[in-house]
């Protein structure tokens, strides 16, 4: 009876398939001014954690001002590093480390205000391609637009780095066969959250994924403006979206999607995730709780 028992279990664990392993990412933060940045950590988790894709860790820097010298995660454990960092610099040797694990093929997702971090620190700022504060001018780099088809890069007409009041905004695909935007629709409207323009760095294997129309009667650019980006940098890839200032455009379906399809696209090079039947169309933004 014993044997026969064994064999049938034997029989089930060969005949059912095998769950798919879990990624580990890391998210760190500790610094963000302006931004809620430890609501934005909770939501960014749990939406990681819901695809069954991720486990997720939190690393946090210590407080601004405070010895950053012990700050060093072991950034080679982990399949992706989400950034949701602004703040004091790093140490140098945390630095190298960081820039290793994406040269040889580590994943990263600059989420938002992140894109503002470490203005002087070169290597970063190939990574994210472009970003704005932080004192960034046209001694930075160029403005990556959307101009007559495909990316123009401009040389910065204001200081690096704007945005005018939070309305909702239309978001145009322009690269639909990347897997993170493959099978989206061509527009779809985004809620209420801070359009970033003037934007701007080295803009270096950069491919512009979605823009929007940053509107100069709301102290826009007048610009097509990216919006969802990735960057080559070494073996690694980087998933750069500006969307998602606070919980409530964090709440918007086509952040949620993108994020979460942009995260695992630069843990893997894949997209296993369909896009949602509540995916917002081109008339009004498409929310949940």
């Amino acid at each position: 009876m014993r044997s026969r028992v064994l064999a049938l279990a034997a029989t089930l664990l060969l005949s059912t398939p095998l769950q798919a392993a879990t990624h580990k990412a890391l998210i760190i933060d500790g610094e963000n001014p302006y931004h809620a940045w430890k609501e934005n950590t909770q939501v960014l988790k749990k939406l990681l954690e819901d695809t069954k894709i991720f486990t997720v860790d939190v690393a946090t820097t210590p407080p601004k001002g405070s010895d950053m010298s012990g700050f060093k995660p072991d950034f080679a454990a982990y399949s992706v590093v989400v950034l949701n960092y602004n703040g004091d610099a790093w140490p140098a040797e945390t630095n190298t480390a960081f820039e290793k694990y994406v040269r040889d093929g580590g994943g990263v997702v600059v989420y938002h205000a992140s894109s503002s971090a470490f203005p002087e620190w070169k290597e970063f700022n190939q990574i994210i391609g472009v970003g704005g504060w932080g004192n960034r001018n046209a001694s930075s780099g160029k403005s990556a637009r959307w101009r007559d088809g495909k990316i123009s890069l401009d040389t910065p007409e204001r200081n690096c780095g704007n945005h005018g009041q939070r309305l909702p905004f239309l978001v145009t695909v322009r690269d639909s066969k990347n897997p993170i935007t493959k099978g989206l629709p061509s527009t779809w409207m985004h809620a209420g959250d801070e359009l970033y323009d003037t934007l701007c760095g080295p803009a270096e294997n950069l491919d512009v994924l979605a823009t929007a129309h940053s509107d100069s009667a709301n102290k826009g650019s007048g610009q097509e403006e990216p919006m969802l980006m990735t960057v080559k940098f070494g073996k690694g890839r980087v998933f750069h979206t500006t969307l998602g200032h606070d919980v409530a455009a964090m709440s918007c379906v086509g952040f949620i999607t993108t994020f979460d399809r942009g995260a695992e696209w630069a843990a893997t090079g894949k997209v296993t995730q369909k896009v949602p039947a509540d995916f917002p169309g081109a008339d009004k933004p498409s929310l949940r709780p």
